[in-house]
């Protein structure tokens, strides 16, 4: 491995799989010769939000973080560090899996919902996975250093994305979702 993607952004380039990495933006989380562990930002998890609305007596989105271990459950988190258990993304966030201590900061009001979003399950590959696949030209590398990873993000994330690196990549933002009709 030449190079680590790690705090880099994934978009994908799309195809007619329809699958969950469809249109995705993928932040990597670890990156090294062992493989790569990311996150999906902006897909919604319906199911995993019902199950998280049962703790919570307000709205609380769930993002699918990719196909792996859909039960397993991780914490994005703006500011504070409320957890011995991190992740450093950046020195703006974190990541956790420490799922109680999160309920239990907010059910006490010591995390606001705002700067926090939660993931069930996430994106991995193997070892030089990742490199292959770039190299294929299925996913474009972005460094995106202004972009709040709490914030709740849908497709137009993916487009919005796609549009600023002009080029080919506005085809592809204007393109149908399903593109075998374009």
């Amino acid at each position: 491995m030449n190079y680590s993607y790690k705090g880099k952004i994934l978009i994908s380039t799309p195809d007619i799989s329809g699958d969950l990495f469809s249109r995705s933006v993928v932040l990597i989380i670890e990156h090294d010769e062992n493989g790569a562990f990311g996150l999906i930002l902006n897909k919604k998890n319906t199911r995993m939000s019902k199950k998280f609305e049962n703790f919570f007596d307000f709205k609380i989105e769930v993002y699918d973080g990719g196909p792996v271990d859909n039960e397993k459950v991780f914490f994005i988190i703006k500011g504070e560090k409320v957890s011995d258990s991190y992740t450093e993304i950046n020195e703006d966030y974190y990541l956790t899996e420490d799922i109680e201590i999160i309920i239990s900061k907010i059910m006490n009001s010591q995390i606001n919902i705002e700067n926090l979003k939660i993931f069930s399950g996430y994106s991995g590959w193997s070892s030089q996975q990742l490199d292959r696949e770039v190299k294929r030209k299925l996913w474009t590398v972005v460094d995106l250093y202004n972009i709040d990873y709490t914030l709740p993000n849908d497709q137009t994330l993916w487009r919005n994305i796609m549009q600023n690196l002009g080029g080919e990549f506005l085809l592809w933002a204007n393109a149908p979702e399903d593109i075998s009709l374009n």
